[in-house]
């Protein structure tokens, strides 16, 4: 049948995760750090999702597509509630994490980790937690060369990684969208010195430019044994 659903612009996507949580008949879902529509039948074509998008990505169309089933809609939110499960699309559990230093004893190293989710695909963003923050985007293998990371790079920042060699896609479009609807005082690139990980940090520029703000910028690069080897402030 020919009828109204929703139509989503992968390009445009910047993989935040908004639509589907806003989707409450769960025809979207975030796969590959996109947004696709993987039920037609479950798309009651109202469009809750359209405004949830800060990308604009999502828009209406005509075309053949299988009737909106309510009764399967149903069925799958029964299952879903029976299972209760814990977890979810990391992207829709956006929260900030609160730390009580005596909560963690002075022999142990505790975690600075300052927000969930952190890949920089998953992470949505409008988070709240983004307002008036340090940003420190990471290539995910510093953390395991660099031992102090998270005492000297994670503590008072906000954390978000990612592996330009292995993700699928670019960062920048996401990145620029978290520094032109956040606040971000600051941002710090942790990068190892493989040629590979000058993705991370061309992609931080990128977005710093196309955001349209002056953001202080640091890049720290690490060697594979766990020393620093440069830093680059203001570049």
């Amino acid at each position: 049948m020919i009828r109204r659903i929703i139509k989503i612009d992968e390009e445009k996507c910047t993989g935040c995760g908004l639509c589907a949580e806003a989707c409450h008949e769960g025809a979207i879902e975030m796969t590959y750090g996109k947004a696709r529509l993987t039920r037609e039948d479950y798309c009651d074509g109202l469009g809750d999702c359209l405004p949830a998008c800060p990308a604009n990505a999502i828009s209406f169309e005509e075309r053949e597509a299988p009737a909106y089933d309510e009764a399967a809609v149903m069925a799958a939110k029964k299952k879903k509630a029976e299972e209760k499960l814990p977890c979810g699309c990391p992207g829709t559990q956006s929260k900030a994490i609160k730390r009580d230093a005596a909560e963690v004893p002075s022999a142990h190293v505790g975690s600075q980790l300052s927000q969930w989710p952190v890949q920089i695909k998953l992470v949505p963003v409008n988070a709240p937690y983004f307002h008036n923050a340090d940003l420190l985007i990471a290539a995910d293998c510093t953390a395991y060369a660099y031992g102090n990371f998270h005492n000297d790079f994670m503590g008072g920042r906000i954390t978000l990684i990612g592996c330009p060699k292995l993700d699928e896609g670019d960062y920048a479009e996401k990145l620029s969208a978290i520094l032109a609807n956040n606040h971000i005082k600051s941002v710090t690139v942790a990068r190892m010195e493989v040629p590979c990980c000058g993705g991370i940090e061309n992609a931080a520029k990128r977005a710093i430019q196309a955001s349209g703000k002056f953001i202080p910028i640091e890049v720290v690069t690490i060697s594979a044994d766990g020393k620093i080897l440069k830093r680059e402030v203001n570049i």
